[in-house]
């Protein structure tokens, strides 16, 4: 194959370290029917052992990029600097906190956040509420979801940093961690 995804996925986990997250679980998937794969890794900034905040990094591959991919480095004859395409995967981070019963405003929630990311970390808000048992209130529950383009070339190349976009994470992580206790997280359901 013409490049280590496993690799960038080692990568990945040893430079969140290096930018104060904590890593706690990877699960690999491969669909058998098309070869589709997925990366998930947990993670959560160093102040956050304790709870509330969980953050999930995904990491999908589509086979038809990679054999793209495969096929531009057969052609060219000298170096990886001689490639040329726009071939990018998406680097998805999911954050989750526990129901709230005081939920934030999500217009104003998804303005504070697009501050906090940038347009190097653009930030989608969302709430979900479910009601289980008619006897219980129900659940708030944040949906957000930061989403980044991983450029393979720069991969092979060993160019993709991801310094920013990691350190905008952590930001954000610790940005959630702060609003946690004017929201009203519930920890005990």
């Amino acid at each position: 194959m013409a490049i280590d995804i496993e690799g960038f996925i080692t990568y990945l986990k040893d430079h969140a370290i290096e930018h104060g997250f904590h890593v706690h679980d990877e699960r690999h998937f491969i669909e058998t029917y098309s070869l589709r794969q997925a990366w998930e890794v947990d993670l959560h900034p160093e102040s956050a052992c304790s709870g509330p905040l969980d953050l999930n990094l995904a990491f999908d591959v589509e086979p038809r990029v990679l054999l793209d991919l495969a096929e531009r480095v057969v052609t060219i004859e000298e170096s990886y600097e001689n490639l040329e395409g726009d071939l990018r995967l998406p680097l998805v981070f999911n954050w989750a906190l526990p129901p709230l019963d005081d939920p934030p405003d999500l217009v104003v929630l998804a303005a504070e956040l697009g501050g906090v990311g940038g347009v190097e970390l653009p930030i989608e808000v969302s709430v979900m509420e479910s009601t289980g048992a008619l006897s219980t209130d129900p659940e708030v529950r944040l949906s957000i979801i930061g989403r980044v383009e991983v450029s393979l070339v720069d991969v092979m190349r060993g160019q993709e940093k991801l310094c920013d976009t990691l350190d905008r994470c952590r930001n954000v992580s610790e940005w959630l961690i702060d609003q946690a206790a004017y929201w009203k997280v519930r920890f005990s359901a």
